[in-house]
């Protein structure tokens, strides 16, 4: 789990891809404090396991469905991706639930300034939409932030200095992919208010009940 706090930006050194995957390798300098062989890197907003590390770089094997998902398939060495490490159970959660696994992409339509900070606006298919409310939390590009508007075509946050400054969002332009993650709480609830709606009725009429209500 993480927290959408980024920690630091780092920089795409290496890509191998195969025919659907991708090895990647990542320059980085404060995720690598206390790193160890097999923890989870939001990188992007997508977890990752760290294969190998060096005091300056981690590498993560990237599978396929990941690369369908998300923009990660996209990284060309040099291009800067948003870090962070798993969320400790003794840390400050500033941000909110966030699981690292991406639901979706979407598409920046614009960037307006206003004062000291940045409109973005987003698009995104209605599959994802559903799950996006005013005021509530999204994760993009595994930034955790606050939904300031939505419809039945795009949403909006606003970005204020500290996160321009501290992640690669406003890096970016019009027309650029974004990795999205709604927030569990809404995914949850509609699972359960289905489920089983589409299973057969099991039907309670058998030849006891037949007998003991006297039509046999």
């Amino acid at each position: 789990m993480f927290t959408g706090i980024i920690e630091e930006i780092g920089t795409v050194r290496a890509i191998t891809k195969s025919e659907k995957a991708a090895r990647i390798s990542i320059d980085a300098i404060r995720v690598l404090e206390d790193v160890k062989l097999g923890d989870s890197i939001s990188t992007n907003g997508v977890c990752l396991t760290v294969t190998d590390f060096s005091k300056s770089s981690f590498t993560v094997d990237v599978m396929a469905e990941t690369i369908r998902r998300s923009n990660l398939g996209l990284l060309t060495p040099d291009m800067e991706v948003n870090l962070e490490r798993a969320l400790k159970a003794s840390d400050r959660l500033g941000g909110h639930i966030v699981s690292g696994h991406i639901d979706g992409t979407g598409k920046i339509v614009s960037l307006k300034k206003e004062d000291n900070a940045v409109w973005v606006t987003v698009s995104a298919e209605r599959n994802l939409l559903k799950y996006i409310i005013s005021k509530g939390s999204i994760a993009i590009d595994g930034i955790s932030l606050t939904v300031a508007y939505v419809d039945d075509n795009v949403f909006e946050v606003s970005i204020i200095p500290h996160t321009k400054e501290s992640t690669t969002l406003l890096h970016k332009k019009v027309g650029d992919v974004l990795n999205l993650e709604c927030d569990l709480v809404g995914k949850y609830i509609e699972k359960l208010m289905i489920y089983g709606k589409n299973e057969p009725v099991e039907s309670k009429i058998d030849m006891e009940f037949l007998q003991r209500n006297g039509f046999v």
